[in-house]
């Protein structure tokens, strides 16, 4: 990309991410401030939540390069950024010919997909060859195509959920067979997660080949943007398990994905939350997403144990705009962590907000 035409600012922006995700902004905040949408609000007219077959690409082009337009004038830490949602989880399981079904998000204007489990047990796998030809791999490669060409110098594609170590392997049997299968079968699981990171990096290796950079970084819907060919991993079968599991059956499997890009960013839902001391160790970690669910206090709430647990590792954590500026005007917003600010804020609000956000220190 030779700009990015739907942010004003583009460069300063990066600069400042370059420092977060280098760690060298410890004493800095960041601010993505999510604000109402005509783009949303037509979307969740039409498209309530259900199932729903595989949408045409250039509506969803279409869809992105209005929403990230409508917010332009921000002046705020944001990247305008499509998300391939289509293509998220259910890709990696249709490849090797499992059912895939699609779900429209109204709240996040998303198409989403998974796979049916496809199996009784994982005796039943067979290593299919990876076949490029494949008709999902064929209309992965052509979404990207439409994506950017519709992007071009506007807004940039983001990486996309990996579905690799047992996450492959819930794809096949589902969570309650895999976690058996861990004690019943483990060099099966063992063949499978091997069998899932090959065809994972040639999922990703295409994305890379056929979507957009800028300044040689990757776009993210996590993290706006960081340095290097960056993957979106994500360890959720261990948010139910311990943190030995963890280190047993994934901490190696991340750390092998990692090293064959340039990183990695994870996202940590509220139930994962002990699993932060021992994924914050992985080289290569540029950010952690902090999700929110109802049965946990916020992250936010919980910001300065959370950032104990990580040390210097980035956080990227959500909370709504008036808490959010009642701590800034206090100077009391922990350092070297993008916020995510719900608002309902006009952009000249956001852009009187983000002068003091840039001069943030503490």
């Amino acid at each position: 990309m030779e700009s990015i035409g739907y942010k004003k600012g583009a460069t300063d922006v990066i600069e400042r991410l370059t420092e977060l995700y280098d760690r060298k902004a410890g004493d800095r905040i960041f601010a993505d401030f999510q604000i109402p949408t005509l783009t949303m609000e037509k979307f969740r007219a039409g498209h309530p939540e259900g199932y729903t077959s595989y949408p045409d690409p250039d509506v969803r082009a279409s869809f992105w390069d209005s929403l990230l337009k409508e917010k332009s004038l921000c002046e705020d830490d944001q990247l305008p950024t499509a998300y391939l949602s289509e293509f998220d989880q259910g890709l990696y399981g249709a490849l090797i010919d499992g059912e895939i079904q699609f779900l429209q998000d109204p709240g996040t204007g998303w198409i989403s997909s998974m796979v049916k489990p496809m199996m009784d047990d994982l005796t039943q796998f067979n290593s299919l060859p990876f076949e490029e030809s494949h008709p999902w791999f064929q209309l992965y490669l052509k979404q990207m195509e439409i994506f950017s060409g519709v992007s071009e110098n506007r807004f940039g594609i983001s990486h996309f959920i990996l579905i690799d170590s047992l996450n492959f392997v819930f794809e096949l049997v589902g969570a309650t067979k895999t976690y058996l299968s861990m004690f019943e079968v483990p060099d099966k699981v063992r063949e499978i997660i091997d069998y899932a990171f090959d065809l994972n990096v040639r999922v990703q290796e295409a994305f890379f080949k056929h979507t957009p950079s800028w300044n040689g970084g990757t776009f993210s819907n996590m993290v706006q943007w960081v340095p290097g060919r960056v993957v979106s991993e994500s360890v959720d079968p261990f948010h139910m398990t311990s943190v030995e599991d963890y280190e047993e059956w994934g901490e190696k499997n991340v750390q092998r994905i990692f090293d064959h890009f340039d990183g990695g960013v994870l996202h940590i839902h509220s139930n994962g939350r002990h699993l932060l001391k021992a994924v914050s160790r992985l080289k290569g970690l540029k950010a952690i997403l902090m999700l929110d669910e109802k049965d946990n206090p916020p992250a936010f709430e919980v910001l300065s144990d959370i950032k104990k647990q990580v040390g210097d590792v980035p956080l990227v954590v959500s909370v709504q705009d008036e808490v959010f500026e009642q701590h800034l005007n206090k100077n009391s917003l922990p350092g070297g962590v993008f916020y995510w600010v719900k608002s309902t804020r006009t952009v000249d609000e956001v852009n009187r907000i983000m002068e003091k956000v840039r001069k943030y220190r503490r």
